[in-house]
Protein backbone atom coordinates (compact mmCIF):
# COMPACT_ATOMS: atom_id res chain seq x y z
CA UNK A 1 0.00 0.00 0.00
CA UNK A 2 1.12 3.61 -0.81
CA UNK A 3 2.59 5.77 2.21
CA UNK A 4 -0.89 8.47 2.11
CA UNK A 5 0.54 11.96 1.65
CA UNK A 6 0.56 14.56 4.68
CA UNK A 7 -0.27 17.95 3.50
CA UNK A 8 0.73 20.95 4.94
CA UNK A 9 -3.11 21.71 5.44
CA UNK A 10 -3.25 18.28 7.57
CA UNK A 11 -0.03 19.33 9.66
CA UNK A 12 -1.86 22.91 9.96
CA UNK A 13 -5.00 21.04 11.45
CA UNK A 14 -3.54 18.63 13.82
CA UNK A 15 -1.32 21.37 15.06
CA UNK A 16 -3.44 23.39 15.56
CA UNK A 17 -6.23 21.61 16.63
CA UNK A 18 -8.65 22.16 13.75
CA UNK A 19 -9.02 18.28 12.73
CA UNK A 20 -12.70 17.30 14.07
CA UNK A 21 -15.64 15.97 13.03
CA UNK A 22 -18.05 18.58 11.85
CA UNK A 23 -15.72 21.35 11.29
CA UNK A 24 -14.42 22.78 7.80
CA UNK A 25 -12.45 21.69 4.98
CA UNK A 26 -8.95 21.65 6.06
CA UNK A 27 -6.94 24.24 3.49
CA UNK A 28 -5.23 23.43 0.53
CA UNK A 29 -0.98 23.51 0.71
CA UNK A 30 -1.41 27.04 -1.08
CA UNK A 31 -3.94 28.35 1.47
CA UNK A 32 -1.73 27.28 4.35
CA UNK A 33 1.32 28.55 3.18
CA UNK A 34 -0.60 32.07 1.84
CA UNK A 35 -1.81 32.12 5.78
CA UNK A 36 1.40 31.53 7.32
CA UNK A 37 3.16 34.40 5.29
CA UNK A 38 -0.01 36.57 6.21
CA UNK A 39 0.14 35.52 9.93
CA UNK A 40 4.24 36.09 9.91
CA UNK A 41 4.26 39.95 7.71
CA UNK A 42 1.53 40.99 10.47
CA UNK A 43 3.68 39.95 12.88
CA UNK A 44 6.71 41.31 11.41
CA UNK A 45 5.37 44.30 11.27
CA UNK A 46 3.46 45.23 14.41
CA UNK A 47 6.88 43.90 16.16
CA UNK A 48 8.73 46.48 14.11
CA UNK A 49 6.04 49.06 14.97
CA UNK A 50 6.34 48.53 18.77
CA UNK A 51 9.94 48.51 18.77
CA UNK A 52 11.08 50.99 16.45
CA UNK A 53 9.55 54.18 18.14
CA UNK A 54 10.56 55.53 21.41
CA UNK A 55 10.69 54.02 24.66
CA UNK A 56 10.16 50.40 22.61
CA UNK A 57 12.94 48.47 23.96
CA UNK A 58 13.85 51.12 26.96
CA UNK A 59 9.77 51.14 28.27
CA UNK A 60 9.48 47.33 27.69
CA UNK A 61 11.02 44.95 30.38
CA UNK A 62 10.69 41.96 28.08
CA UNK A 63 13.27 43.82 25.64
CA UNK A 64 14.85 46.35 27.57
CA UNK A 65 18.68 46.35 26.96
CA UNK A 66 20.52 46.17 30.47
CA UNK A 67 24.41 46.76 30.74
CA UNK A 68 26.57 43.02 29.74
CA UNK A 69 27.92 40.76 32.24
CA UNK A 70 29.95 42.51 34.91
CA UNK A 71 29.43 45.83 33.87
CA UNK A 72 25.96 45.00 36.22
CA UNK A 73 28.16 45.13 39.11
CA UNK A 74 30.21 48.28 38.36
CA UNK A 75 27.08 50.19 37.60
CA UNK A 76 26.18 49.51 41.08
CA UNK A 77 28.95 50.48 42.78
CA UNK A 78 28.70 54.14 40.44
CA UNK A 79 25.06 54.08 42.06
CA UNK A 80 26.52 53.78 45.30
CA UNK A 81 29.04 57.01 44.58
CA UNK A 82 26.10 59.24 43.16
CA UNK A 83 26.45 58.92 39.85
CA UNK A 84 22.98 56.91 39.00
CA UNK A 85 22.71 59.36 36.30
CA UNK A 86 25.49 58.16 34.60
CA UNK A 87 24.39 54.44 34.34
CA UNK A 88 20.94 55.84 33.15
CA UNK A 89 22.19 58.03 30.72
CA UNK A 90 24.46 54.77 29.35
CA UNK A 91 21.28 52.05 29.15
CA UNK A 92 18.97 54.80 27.81
CA UNK A 93 21.35 55.45 25.03
CA UNK A 94 21.98 51.74 24.65
CA UNK A 95 17.76 51.70 23.81
CA UNK A 96 17.69 54.77 21.73
CA UNK A 97 20.17 53.18 19.26
CA UNK A 98 17.57 49.59 19.08
CA UNK A 99 14.57 51.89 18.71
CA UNK A 100 16.49 53.75 15.94
CA UNK A 101 17.97 50.71 14.50
CA UNK A 102 15.03 49.07 14.16
CA UNK A 103 12.53 50.32 11.73
CA UNK A 104 15.43 49.22 8.49
CA UNK A 105 13.79 45.85 9.47
CA UNK A 106 10.66 45.91 7.70
CA UNK A 107 11.40 45.84 4.35
CA UNK A 108 14.04 42.96 5.00
CA UNK A 109 11.37 40.98 7.26
CA UNK A 110 8.66 41.19 4.37
CA UNK A 111 11.09 40.04 2.11
CA UNK A 112 11.83 37.19 3.97
CA UNK A 113 8.13 36.13 4.25
CA UNK A 114 7.02 36.82 0.55
CA UNK A 115 10.04 34.17 0.24
CA UNK A 116 8.46 31.52 2.12
CA UNK A 117 8.06 27.82 1.00
CA UNK A 118 5.24 25.53 0.93
CA UNK A 119 8.17 23.84 3.04
CA UNK A 120 8.87 26.45 4.87
CA UNK A 121 5.53 26.87 5.82
CA UNK A 122 5.07 23.10 6.32
CA UNK A 123 8.34 23.66 9.32
CA UNK A 124 6.78 26.79 11.02
CA UNK A 125 3.35 25.32 11.32
CA UNK A 126 4.24 22.11 12.90
CA UNK A 127 7.02 23.60 14.66
CA UNK A 128 7.94 24.74 18.48
CA UNK A 129 6.65 28.48 19.89
CA UNK A 130 10.21 29.62 18.43
CA UNK A 131 9.71 28.06 15.29
CA UNK A 132 8.93 31.37 13.82
CA UNK A 133 12.08 32.91 15.43
CA UNK A 134 14.17 30.11 14.23
CA UNK A 135 12.80 31.14 10.21
CA UNK A 136 13.20 35.16 10.33
CA UNK A 137 16.81 34.72 12.35
CA UNK A 138 18.14 31.92 9.61
CA UNK A 139 16.81 34.03 7.37
CA UNK A 140 17.89 37.95 8.58
CA UNK A 141 19.81 37.90 11.61
CA UNK A 142 23.36 38.10 9.38
CA UNK A 143 21.93 40.77 7.07
CA UNK A 144 20.08 42.63 9.62
CA UNK A 145 22.74 42.81 11.51
CA UNK A 146 25.09 44.83 8.30
CA UNK A 147 22.10 47.04 8.35
CA UNK A 148 21.69 47.79 12.18
CA UNK A 149 25.37 47.97 13.33
CA UNK A 150 26.21 51.35 11.54
CA UNK A 151 22.78 52.90 13.11
CA UNK A 152 23.69 51.60 16.23
CA UNK A 153 27.21 53.22 15.60
CA UNK A 154 25.54 56.74 14.81
CA UNK A 155 23.94 56.90 17.56
CA UNK A 156 25.83 55.89 20.50
CA UNK A 157 28.63 58.16 18.71
CA UNK A 158 26.33 60.96 20.13
CA UNK A 159 26.68 59.64 23.71
CA UNK A 160 30.05 60.67 25.05
CA UNK A 161 29.44 57.25 27.54
CA UNK A 162 29.70 55.03 24.83
CA UNK A 163 33.50 55.27 24.57
CA UNK A 164 33.99 55.12 28.46
CA UNK A 165 31.96 51.86 28.06
CA UNK A 166 34.06 50.63 25.30
CA UNK A 167 37.20 51.14 27.39
CA UNK A 168 36.02 49.74 30.93
CA UNK A 169 34.10 46.97 28.72
CA UNK A 170 37.43 46.41 26.92
CA UNK A 171 39.76 46.32 30.47
CA UNK A 172 36.72 43.88 32.24
CA UNK A 173 37.12 41.48 28.44
CA UNK A 174 40.98 41.46 29.01
CA UNK A 175 40.35 39.66 32.51
CA UNK A 176 37.47 37.64 30.96
CA UNK A 177 34.97 38.89 32.48
CA UNK A 178 33.23 39.58 29.28
CA UNK A 179 33.43 37.62 25.94
CA UNK A 180 32.66 38.42 22.53
CA UNK A 181 30.52 41.14 21.55
CA UNK A 182 29.49 42.27 24.79
CA UNK A 183 33.24 44.14 25.08
CA UNK A 184 32.09 46.76 22.16
CA UNK A 185 28.79 48.85 22.82
CA UNK A 186 27.87 48.68 19.20
CA UNK A 187 27.71 44.95 18.45
CA UNK A 188 26.45 44.52 21.76
CA UNK A 189 23.75 46.72 21.14
CA UNK A 190 22.66 45.42 17.65
CA UNK A 191 22.83 41.93 18.97
CA UNK A 192 20.42 43.01 21.58
CA UNK A 193 18.35 44.74 19.51
CA UNK A 194 17.77 41.68 17.09
CA UNK A 195 17.41 39.24 20.10
CA UNK A 196 14.41 42.01 20.96
CA UNK A 197 12.84 42.03 17.47
CA UNK A 198 12.72 38.05 17.08
CA UNK A 199 11.37 38.41 20.85
CA UNK A 200 8.44 40.72 19.87
CA UNK A 201 7.62 38.65 16.39
CA UNK A 202 7.21 35.72 18.56
CA UNK A 203 5.03 37.31 20.83
CA UNK A 204 2.93 38.59 17.43
CA UNK A 205 2.59 35.15 16.16
CA UNK A 206 1.52 33.84 19.30
CA UNK A 207 -1.22 36.06 19.87
CA UNK A 208 -2.87 35.16 15.79
CA UNK A 209 -2.76 31.44 17.10
CA UNK A 210 -4.40 31.97 19.64
CA UNK A 211 -7.07 34.43 18.05
CA UNK A 212 -7.18 33.91 14.68
CA UNK A 213 -10.87 35.55 14.29
CA UNK A 214 -9.51 38.48 16.39
CA UNK A 215 -7.65 39.47 13.44
CA UNK A 216 -10.14 40.12 11.06
CA UNK A 217 -8.87 37.97 7.83
CA UNK A 218 -10.77 34.93 6.69
CA UNK A 219 -7.89 33.48 5.47
CA UNK A 220 -5.74 33.52 9.10
CA UNK A 221 -9.25 32.15 10.76
CA UNK A 222 -9.18 29.49 8.10
CA UNK A 223 -5.57 28.26 8.56
CA UNK A 224 -5.04 28.80 12.04
CA UNK A 225 -8.86 28.69 13.48
CA UNK A 226 -10.38 25.73 15.71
Amino acid sequence: MRRREITLGAIGAVCLGRAGRGEAAEPSDADAASGIRAALERGAIAAVGTLGRQDGFLGNPKVRIELPGSLKDAAKLLRLTGQQHRVDELVTAMNRAAEAAVPEAKAMLIAAVKSISVGDARRIVSGGDDSVTKFFAAKTRTPLGEKFLPIVKRETARVDLAARFNAVAGQAAGMGLIKGDDANIERYVTGKALDGLYVMIGEEERKIRRDPIGTGSALLARVFGR
